[in-house]
């Protein structure tokens, strides 16, 4: 192993530590109560809210899926993809997170099958239980590809078995989340946050560098065939998949 992969590891280590540390800090001072522990007592303010919940929706394919996206397809599809996103968080904060927060606490809810279900005051848990159904079939493979992203991680810095990377991550994801519950779990993606921010800020920055300058990035940039424009190519012909479908018709 050579000295970059061991400072690699260390810093790795550290973190872990750092972030099961916090989450029995945090579990400790919480609230002893099912609102404390899924919601943080309701208090943890608009900042670590709102980064907790990008952190968490923005992750591993903000850092490996988009980037590998603009690498393999170039700049389209990873574009339209952010726009996207940026868009639909935009106008959920907007429209529906004000308003079930009002909700849920009149209605002293407390997850979204529950709120659901007191919403429209069922007797039978039969509208929860198809809402618990589509939030456990939609957020297994998010899950998923979050450990995946971990097994990926550690196996390409370190060599490491994939399946033990995935486990060894599970294990301390579980450790924090189940002792500090929600605040342990908004403390730490605030920080991932900031971590994550800081690091795409000095990999962009050092990539340039490496490159030539911002001018060779995109001399070389238009030299790939399609590569900046925001209309997706197809490999076949490399015409717009527009115009392919008009073609067609």
């Amino acid at each position: 192993m050579t000295s970059a992969q061991i400072a690699i590891m260390a810093t790795i280590i550290l973190y872990l530590c750092l972030v099961i540390f916090t989450g029995v800090m945090i579990g400790k001072r919480s609230k002893k109560s099912a609102e404390g522990f899924y919601l943080g007592g309701r208090g943890m303010g608009p900042l670590v809210t709102a980064m907790s919940a990008e952190a968490s929706d923005m992750s591993s394919y903000l850092l490996m899926g988009i980037p590998g996206l603009a690498y393999l397809s170039g700049v389209a599809d990873a574009s339209w993809t952010a726009i996207g996103l940026a868009i639909g968080t935009y106008l959920n904060f907007l429209l529906v997170a004000r308003r079930l927060r009002r909700y849920s606490v009149r209605l002293d809810a407390i997850t979204i099958p529950s709120f659901i279900s007191k919403r429209y005051g069922e007797k039978k848990p039969v509208i929860m239980g198809i809402s618990a159904l589509i939030i456990l079939v939609f957020f297994v493979p998010y899950v998923a590809s979050g450990l995946a992203a971990i097994g990926k991680l550690f196996n390409s810095l370190f060599g490491w078995s994939y399946m033990a990377s995935v486990v060894v991550g599970a294990i301390v994801i579980i450790s924090y989340t189940s002792v500090g519950g929600f605040s342990a779990v908004a403390t730490m993606d605030l920080i991932q946050s900031i971590i994550m921010t800081v690091a795409l800020c000095i990999i962009v920055t050092f990539g340039v560098v490496q490159a030539g300058g911002m001018d060779a990035v995109l001399a070389h940039a238009r030299s790939l065939p399609g590569f900046l424009s925001f209309s997706p190519l197809l490999p076949e012909s490399g015409s717009s998949a527009a115009s392919e479908r008009c073609h067609l018709l």
